[in-house]
């Protein structure tokens, strides 16, 4: 059965803006949908291979917030990512463009079966949310996603702690600011303090009014460097709780990246 476009977001390069606008015949949130275009598809074959190669303890899923960290295509952003998660055996299945929908359209899909992670990290939900304020019907649309996401993630890694960030902040149109505050309220409550853990860094990245710190971004979406950092130090007390101290060596897949890139070499 074909896709209907409308179910697809934008994406340019792997890279995402913000997801077409949400019409009558699009899938919901909360139903798993897939990428047509033919990047996106190579793209989860080598996630597909990346889940084959075992060895992952440390699982991050989402879109290209997510991906960018641990991508061969951002190297500097990588070695970022190195740097943090190096002993934890972490392993990065983001995908740049993606709604909640398509990132469930790749989890059941096979990108997450027989991994077995000990920790999941999810972050997802920006390209849901996009540049325009949403109503009532819109934030129960992507709570309901962000809990199908969950609710995959533990029946997939049943023995998995699922670690569930809060919708990061975006200044490209700051009036979405209460829109992601209102998910983030509902999501919270999705935490059941063992199984679940909600995590919630946007005060380091962002001022009481959702306004980003100097240097926290490249273009008001996607996190800098310093904003990666920030991430990683808000993880850190939970890593080191669930998994130990990072261990000397380290067992993860190599990092893939964008097929449509020039070089995708580390």
């Amino acid at each position: 059965m074909k896709t209907p476009l409308a179910t697809l977001c934008l994406c340019l390069g792997g890279l995402a803006i913000a997801p077409i606008g949400r019409s009558d015949n699009r899938a919901p949130a909360f139903l798993a949908a897939p990428r047509t275009d033919g990047n996106s598809q190579i793209a989860h074959e080598r996630l597909l291979e990346k889940a084959r190669h075992g060895g992952i303890d440390l699982y991050f899923v989402g879109d290209s917030i997510t991906r960018r960290w641990g991508a061969t295509d951002y190297p500097e952003f990588l070695a970022n990512w190195r740097r943090n998660f190096f002993g934890w055996n972490a392993a990065d299945f983001g995908w740049g463009g993606d709604c909640i929908e398509n990132i469930l359209w790749r989890l059941k899909n096979g990108e997450l079966d027989g991994v077995n992670p000990k920790v999941i990290v999810i972050l997802a939900g920006t390209n849901n949310v996009g540049r325009a304020p949403g109503d009532d019907a819109k934030v129960d649309e992507i709570t309901r996603g962000i809990r199908a996401l969950v609710d995959l993630c533990r029946q997939k890694a049943p023995s998995a702690t699922v670690v569930l960030m809060a919708i990061f902040p975006r200044n490209d149109n700051p009036a979405v600011i209460p829109t992601i505050n209102r998910i983030n309220q509902n999501i919270s409550r999705f935490a059941d303090g063992s199984s679940v853990r909600f995590l919630n860094i946007n005060g380091r990245l962002a001022d009481k009014d959702g306004v980003l710190f100097e240097g926290m971004t490249l273009d008001k979406l996607h996190p800098s460097e310093k904003g990666y950092q920030a991430w990683a130090e808000g993880l850190r007390p939970l890593l080191i709780e669930l998994l130990g101290p990072p261990a000397p060596v380290d067992h993860a897949p190599p990092p893939t990246g964008d097929p449509s890139a020039k070089s995708t070499s580390a």
